[in-house]
């Protein structure tokens, strides 16, 4: 809603800091004419018909439509999608989720027919568990900007003369309904309700919940603020508050962020990721916007503590990162949610253009590699979840943009929206979700958000002001579009209950110097309409490689010597990092350990030297391509020695180079010492311990091939790279495979594999509890958890290992072990293996987890003894049996906390977007 620019913190325009391989070329953009808009708002029209009309009939009164199958989806009569389905109460929720869109598209019959059938067939009082969030930002939601839109054309004259505030009553019925959730001992909702029922009492079948999401919690404001301000009833803009003065309350105060998943009850957080994508999104926006629509100051104050934290360790401009809560500077995942898609147009209300307009073409850049957002990409754009149910945050941040630059670029945005529509969803009983973005497959399902929202940003973006019924800037947008009048702002607010006791702390830890009161003039901002082309210039050849690419002759970069090829490219070369910068090339490390390259042809030293640069930043992106399409399946090292005897499996990235180990019956088997230097850049000083043994290395300082040929000359068997990014876990991280470094690598003969931190430590754990650890490197596990294959010690031979561990004198000295603290890093080759073959992958390490706690909690039970044993015998049992119970307490201790990350990641992944 662009009048909450008007009422915005602040223009911030903030250095960006491009973390992507890019290159500055561009199409030139071109102007729209009024009459092309006019098509393509028109067009806008013609589809909402085709998907309302549908929806009318061959779904209507159920609450959505099923496209392909040309029926309506009935809650009980279709197989059960999970948690999807708690937004479906048979209320007929597309009905009401679209009555104000029908007004801002100008059907106002359609719009009076609607009411009416709202009225006469829809009930609130089903005996049947909805989504309190989704219930209330859909159906609260679209009852309460539909009776704004009746009064406003009541008022004008118009239509809806017979109108008596009929959908006001059924949106305080349902915020009645919705109340019971709301009886906990911190003001946090249930995530669940019954409607009839509320949440005591076995009927309810609900009220067992203990946890809920940061967004479910803390998106309530503006309904129940709305509700209580139509109707004069405070007790819902009570709830509202203090709900959102709990969370604020419980944020971390050193990083002022707030978790993912909360406790209902005790207020701890559960989930402790923070970013601004699923699970808290709408909990920034609606602080924001809580301040637009309320006039309350401390809303925008804590939105500004909470954007400052935001932008200082989420944010990777254009990219936005999920972090921990306690350790802001480590990340928490690799990829990114396409929920987060609203934040540059939040952004725009805030006054934050700069980053708003790089992160905005970033994820244009994503949809034109795969048509649509995927519901989850990577750093680097591939599909980590491949769905994408129609969702509007992409258009709606388009809308903003264009309303904050009038830039016609945004306008070809969304005419690609649009086409990619029409051309990729469209059936002929409506449109259908994508069930894969990379095969085009659909799936059965036009969500109640697609009419709500999806047209009103796309008519917005193409209509003219003169073209509505209503002045737009009169309104705010909920996070599911529905329009709120900003005159509710001077409705009285009745206060019955006290504010809460953290609302005076608000005031005073924060002053002015948290915001400033002046809003910001788009006009004299912008008073170029390219000037946000100067902010997507080093995006956009990321991914849209529509643009003819020069042919430029090879020429010096001003130095008087050849340009740098990205094949001879070494990130720890002086000489090499000084080219680069004469070319206008910067190296940026980010926080997940990855190097990225950016190019700014203006801080070339000469065009000529640009020009260069640009060249060499297209040898990247092929080189980097071609690297990634030799994608390759993860392996295993599994350690095999006393007393994990095969149970303890570590996930592994490949190399693209050195012995295949798919094509390995047996795998590659010895064992392990940490090689000198831990780098493995230079001559192994410890050449003697290192042969006929798997080398543990470090990662940095040089290419993997560098050091796979360093300990190959030592007389190593095998190679294990360790991760120095500190955290870095295969949980949580793509797989990750390691490149050659672009000469022939034939000479490479030995498995080299790659460990993140957490594993890697794993092993180095296992190497000073144990000194002598055996590892075996292979394709997958191989005989987890049972006898030893032939060729392994005997029953005889693991006693003995469990009471004498041996030594011998070519071992080195326990304290090699120690990882080096240095943190230089370089560019490697990243890629992610399909998103089956990850589920099965993740599958198969809990198992190994579950099974290895197993083994050591409960030992094999004895055979009786045939005869009593002589004293010396039996003491010589208890002996060893003190001693392997005191191995497997040292196994427990270094897995614990092992398995604790995985249940953490267990529970991660179960959540939905």
């Amino acid at each position: 809603m662009w009048t909450a620019v008007r009422a915005c913190a602040a223009t911030t325009m903030r250095m960006p800091w491009m973390l992507m391989i890019v290159a500055a070329l561009l199409c030139p953009a071109h102007s729209m004419t009024r009459e092309e808009r006019q098509k393509l708002r028109d067009q806008v029209v013609e589809m909402f018909d085709h998907a309302y009309r549908n929806y009318m009939d061959h779904a209507y009164p159920a609450d959505e439509l099923m496209p392909l199958t040309c029926r309506g989806r009935v809650r009980g009569l279709e197989p059960s999608r999970g948690d999807v389905d708690d937004a479906l109460g048979k209320f007929s929720l597309t009905l009401i989720d679209t009555l104000d869109t029908l007004v801002l598209l100008n059907k106002t019959e359609e719009f009076e027919a609607a009411v009416r059938r709202v009225l006469s067939d829809v009930r609130l009082d089903n005996d049947i568990v909805v989504s309190v969030f989704e219930t209330n930002i859909r159906v609260l939601g679209g009852l309460l900007g539909g009776h704004s839109m009746a009064v406003m054309l009541r008022e004008g004259g118009r239509q809806m003369q017979w109108y008596e505030d009929e959908l006001l009553h059924m949106a305080k019925d349902l915020g009645l309904r919705l109340l019971p959730a709301f009886n906990t001992s911190s003001g946090l909702p249930y995530p669940r309700v019954n409607l009839r029922h509320g949440v005591r009492g076995p009927e309810t079948r609900t009220g067992t919940e203990t946890e809920t999401c940061t967004a479910c919690a803390g998106t309530i404001i503006l309904e129940f603020a709305a509700l209580s301000r139509f109707t004069g009833d405070p007790i819902f803009e009570n709830h509202a508050r203090r709900a959102l003065d709990f969370l604020w309350e419980k944020r971390q105060r050193n990083s002022n962020l707030v978790g993912t998943t909360i406790n209902i009850h005790s207020g701890e957080w559960v989930r402790r990721d923070s970013g601004v994508g699923a699970g808290i999104d709408s909990y920034y926006e609606y602080l924001m916007k809580a301040y637009i629509l309320l006039g309350d100051d401390s809303f925008l104050q804590r939105f500004n503590v909470h954007y400052a934290s935001i932008m200082k360790y989420i944010s990777q401009p254009p990219l936005l990162l999920d972090v921990h809560i306690h350790k802001p500077l480590l990340p928490a995942r690799t990829w990114m949610d396409s929920l987060l898609a609203f934040f540059p147009g939040l952004q725009v209300l805030k006054g934050d253009i700069r980053p708003a307009i790089e992160t905005h073409e970033m994820l244009y850049q994503v949809t034109k590699k795969h048509n649509f957002l995927p519901e989850a990409f990577t750093t680097d754009f591939r599909v980590h979840w491949a769905q994408h149910p129609l969702r509007p945050e992409f258009a709606e941040s388009t809308y903003f943009l264009y309303k904050a630059t009038r830039d016609p670029y945004y306008l070809e945005v969304g005419r690609s929206v649009l086409e990619n529509l029409n051309r990729f969803a469209r059936v002929p009983c409506g449109f259908a979700a994508m069930k894969d973005v990379r095969t085009g497959s659909h799936e059965d399902r036009m969500d109640s958000f697609f009419l709500a929202e999806m047209f009103k940003y796309l008519f917005l973006l193409f209509a003219e002001g003169d073209e509505l019924l209503f002045d737009i800037e009169d309104y705010v947008f909920t996070t599911e579009a529905h329009l709120l009048p900003l005159s509710l702002s001077m409705a009285p607010r009745s206060q019955t209950t006290p504010p809460a006791a953290n609302a005076t702390a608000v005031e005073e830890e924060l002053d002015d110097s948290n915001f400033d009161w002046t809003c910001p003039n788009t006009h004299l901002l912008f008073p170029d309409p390219a000037f946000p082309r100067n902010f997507r210039d080093p995006i956009k050849m990321a991914i849209d490689k529509s643009c003819p690419r020069p042919h430029s002759v090879i020429r010096e970069p001003g130095m008087g010597r050849l340009p740098l090829r990205a094949q001879d490219f070494m990130a720890h070369n002086p000489e090499h990092l000084e080219l680069l910068r004469r070319m206008g090339v910067s190296l940026i490390h980010l926080k997940d350990g990855r190097v990225q390259l950016v190019q700014h042809a203006s801080q070339a030293v000469s065009a000529i030297a640009a020009e260069d640069g640009m060249r060499f930043m297209q040898e990247m992106m092929e080189l980097s391509s071609q690297q990634q399409k030799e994608q390759l399946p993860p392996r295993a090292v599994q350690i095999v020695s006393h007393p994990f005897f095969g149970r303890v499996v570590l996930t592994a990235g490949p190399a693209q180079f050195g012995t295949d180990l798919s094509k390995s019956s047996t795998g590659v088997r010895g064992f392990i010492t940490v090689a000198e230097p831990y780098s493995g850049c230079a001559e192994l000083s410890n050449g003697e311990f290192v042969a006929g043994r798997i080398a543990l290395l470090q990662r940095g300082q040089c290419m993997f091939a560098e050091k796979a040929r360093h300990i190959m000359k030592a007389g190593a068997i095998g190679g294990i790279v360790i991760d120095d990014n500190e955290g870095s876990s295969s949980d949580t991280a793509p797989l990750f495979q390691m490149a050659g470094d672009g000469r022939s690598t034939d000479d490479v003969t030995v498995p080299l594999l790659f460990l993140f931190h957490k594993e890697g430590n794993i092993l180095l754990e296992a190497l000073r509890e144990y000194t002598e650890v055996e590892v075996m490197l292979g394709d997958k596990a191989r005989d987890r958890g049972g006898d030893m294959e032939e060729g392994d010690c005997t029953t005889e031979e693991k006693d003995q290992a469990g009471r004498e561990p041996k030594q011998p004198a070519s071992s080195p000295p326990l304290d090699q072990s120690q990882p080096s603290t240095q943190h230089t890093k370089h560019a490697p080759d990243q890629s992610e293996a399909e998103e089956e073959d990850e589920e099965q992958e993740e599958a198969g390490e809990e198992v190994v987890v579950t099974a290895t706690i197993a083994a050591v909690t409960t030992p094999p039970p004895k055979e009786p003894s045939q005869s009593a044993a002589p004293k010396e015998a039996k003491e010589e049992e208890q002996q060893a049996s003190a001693t392997n119970e005191k191995d497997n307490e040292r196994l427990l201790a270094l897995l614990a906390d092992w398995q604790e990350d995985l249940e953490a990641f267990r529970q991660m992944e179960k959540d939905e977007l």
